[in-house]
């Protein structure tokens, strides 16, 4: 059965891959492989899995020579050490290689042509400049050195122009000479040939042109996005120049009246004996004002100088007023930190500076066995478990940090396209999970009523809320909005069974992400999570299972699927893969990458069907796509972040103590500041304490639920929304509310979930938390 063509993209990118056979020896002939090019070397492996760890081979195209021998095989030797014999699946997709083959030889001689070049240029003879000389210092360096990056990178898209430009000189030029000939030539047996090369010269020109087209198309692209820098770096720039100009004229006047105040003044001292003869009583005051005398600045000074008048300090008194000049200028120029559009007030105000780490985790040994082995197959919420088992951090507070990357919604709420947003709103919910890879850690049950904000409105353009909402079953609700166009809200049930050998986590509820300049409205829900190796063993995680990411505005919808991890997988481990497609089923946008480190999308230009099975036995569906896009990678752990419980950079922020938050704010609990803090015995006992607290609680709003029912009812009388709220089944006596969320019914799943009502930041900048309850 022949092998299915693996798709390509066009030769105008700078990586170009896919399937092509080539001769290992006399007895297996030609052997199937996969052949990358990128960056003028040609790389291939057995298999696509083997990209990650394996190379067979590397040849260098700057020095190689290609030689066509007939329709489907053709040569690349590297000065007779290294050589290809290829073969290609069909003409057309051996021009096709041939074309991107020349294309990368052509870029590679270039490139080490100009390396060359820039070598022989260099004179050490010539000294470096000396700091702050050249006009700009290091700032004026690194600007220069920034504009000829991308000069020379503008210039390289040229010259790809130029190769394309020449390419289809060459090729246009052939087709020509074939169209001529089939003009002149008769019906004979000779016109089919003839035919079929026209239609592939065809073929192969409307291929260079279309790497022509995406060429350009490159170029245009990365100058308007460097126009559009430059703008900005020229206005910021004349904008200086202004203020350095208005201050340099302030100086000019201050200089002449200083000027003038101390030729008074030395005149002054000049005369001693006319100043004494006017009286003692003069003369004494004179004395007195002769150490510090104040001139007043002009009106449009930016603050006022004190200048000695005593000769002896006259080269001091010009040193003070540079410095304080250079001050002036230094205020001027100066962009705060972070603005807050709505108080500009507190523009100037500089950001809070976030901690970069907690006490390092203590070193307690504990029997796991001992607690988990009569807790097999039951609900893990449901069991009281030690702190020596938890990170510093309540579920609420790991529930805020989805926000991690919140700047994938930023830029998702920029993009005109809503395919190309549900690449980005994919990639989000991708990377929630990314922070999970080494924590093992279990985060603390919230408390009913407990609450946690995060506030990074200064610092990022949103703030969140977290609240937990119930506790039969524990579900947290989260609602965060941001200044930048979108809002994200949702509620999560953590359902979870230990097996014995692995624990697994399952989160229950629905993620909204609405934006409001598209109005697009999406929702997903969250895999399950695994953790391996509870008893024996090294402990660690892995996610699998699928995610539906809709857009219930125009129908579009992104399919992920991550992948389980196997033993016998060629696969790379924590893969993730997905489509996104229109409401019509057509794909748009593959998504490619791992959970743990980055994620990338690639614009389907073509698909077809596979002549392979899957492994349920449907027919695969190949695409072929222009080149990939990084939309997420991951940001870097912290030093020592292995001591400190594999937090990132924002979960070390996550339970810093803060003034102005609610009473109920998981930075306020006793029991996870003291573990933060390495006591943990004390915190055993204080979560004991706040455990039973809770139980009482929860006894005491049962007792006045069943007076206010027997009140209200007779015994014998069943409330219809009993049989059907699954809350008041589970918890048929509690008249628990929450505090900051309203339930009701989600119009877009209808399921019943908790939404923001209001009232939580209009509290705080209040001051005032008169309704909240006392659970700590």
């Amino acid at each position: 059965m022949s092998e299915p063509k693996t798709p390509t993209p066009t030769p105008a990118g700078d990586t170009y891959k896919g399937w092509v056979f080539k001769w290992t020896n006399y007895i297996k002939g030609y052997q199937r492989r996969w052949f990358v090019l990128s960056n003028g070397l040609l790389s291939y492996y057995r298999t696509q899995a083997e990209m990650g760890h394996t190379c067979r081979g590397t040849i260098n195209l700057a020095t190689a020579t290609i030689t066509v021998d007939d329709a489907c095989n053709f040569v690349i030797s590297n000065g007779g050490a290294q050589t290809y014999h290829l073969k290609a699946s069909c003409e057309v997709e051996r021009q096709r290689w041939i074309t991107a083959l020349e294309l990368a030889k052509a870029k590679a001689a270039r490139m080490q042509a100009e390396s060359d070049d820039s070598g022989d240029d260099f004179s050490p003879s010539s000294p470096p400049a000396a700091p702050g000389q050249g006009g700009g210092g290091g700032g004026g360096a690194a600007q220069n050195s920034e504009v000829q990056s991308a000069l020379r990178t503008l210039g390289s898209k040229v010259e790809d122009l130029s190769t394309c430009n020449d390419l289809i000189s060459k090729h246009g030029s052939a087709l020509q000479r074939s169209l001529s000939e089939l003009d002149s030539l008769r019906l004979t047996g000779e016109a089919g040939d003839k035919i079929r090369q026209v239609t592939e010269r065809a073929t192969l020109f409307r291929i260079t042109s279309n790497a022509m087209i995406n060429a350009c198309r490159d170029f245009l692209a990365l100058a308007q996005a460097h126009s559009k820098r430059w703008q900005k770096a020229l206005q910021a720039e004349r904008d200086q120049r202004v203020r350095l100009e208005d201050t340099l004229e302030q100086l000019a006047k201050q200089h002449n009246h200083l000027e003038r105040a101390f030729r008074g003044a030395a005149q002054a001292n000049a005369s001693p004996d006319s100043k004494g003869a006017a009286g003692p009583g003069k003369g004494e005051a004179s004395d007195e004002d002769d150490d510090n005398e104040f001139f007043d600045a002009m009106e449009e000074a930016p603050e006022f100088i004190t200048v000695p008048a005593d000769p002896q300090f006259h080269k001091s008194v010009a040193v003070s007023v540079c410095v304080c000049v250079c001050v002036c200028v230094f205020q001027l120029n100066e962009e705060p930190l972070a603005m807050n559009q709505e108080s500009p007030s507190q523009e100037l105000l500089p950001l809070r500076k976030r901690r970069t780490r907690i006490p390092d985790k203590p070193n307690y040994s504990l029997n796991l066995w001992s607690i988990m082995k009569n807790c097999i197959g039951k609900e893990l919420s449901k069991i009281p478990m030690p702190v020596n088992f938890n990170e510093p951090i309540s579920m609420l507070q790991r529930l805020s940090e989805d926000l991690e990357y919140h700047e994938l919604l930023d830029k998702a709420a920029k993009c005109h396209s809503s395919l190309e947003q549900m690449c980005y709103v994919a990639a989000f919910s991708v990377s929630s999970y990314s922070t999970t890879v080494h924590r093992t850690g279990k985060p603390f049950n919230p408390l009913l009523g407990e609450t946690y904000e995060l506030d990074r409105r200064r610092e990022s353009g949103y703030r969140s809320l977290c609240e937990q909402v119930s506790h039969h079953p524990p579900a947290a609700a989260h609602h965060a909005i941001s200044d930048r166009g979108w809002t994200l809200r949702q509620e999560i049930t953590v359902a979870s069974k230990f097996r014995g050998k692995y624990l697994s986590i399952m989160p229950l509820g629905t993620i909204h992400a609405i934006f409001e300049k598209s109005n697009n409205h999406y929702t997903w829900k969250k895999v399950t999570t695994t953790v391996h190796n509870i008893i024996v063993g090294k402990l660690w995680i892995d996610q699998s299972g699928e995610i539906d990411v809709v857009n219930h505005t125009t129908g579009d919808r992104c399919h992920l699927k991550f992948a389980p991890y196997s033993y016998f997988s060629r696969d790379v481990a924590r893969k993730v893969t997905g489509v996104v497609m229109d409401k019509d089923g057509k794909a748009h946008y593959v998504l490619s990458g791992t959970w743990d480190e980055k994620m990338e999308f690639s614009r389907v230009m073509q698909s077809s069907r596979g002549g392979e099975n899957g492994a349920e036995g449907k027919q695969k569906t190949v695409y072929q796509t222009l080149k990939a896009r990084e939309v997420w990678r991951k940001n870097p752990q912290p030093d020592g972040a292995e001591s400190m419980y594999f937090f990132t950079s924002l979960a070390l922020t996550l339970n810093e103590s803060e003034d102005g938050v609610a009473p109920t704010d998981s930075r306020r609990r006793p029991d996870q500041r003291l573990m933060e803090e390495g006591r943990w015995d004390e915190a055993n006992a204080e979560k004991q304490r706040l455990e039973e607290k809770q139980r009482s609680a929860r006894r005491e709003r049962e007792r006045e639920a069943a007076s206010q029912r027997s009140a209200s009812q007779s015994d014998e009388a069943v409330d219809e929304d009993s049989l059907t709220d699954p809350y008041l089944k589970t918890a048929p006596h509690d008249n628990y509310q929450a505090l900051w969320f309203e339930r009701c019914e989600d119009r877009i799943t209808g399921e019943q979930v908790h939404i923001y009502k209001g009232g939580y930041w209009e509290n705080k900048e209040r001051g005032s938390w008169d309704g909240c309850p006392d659970i700590f």
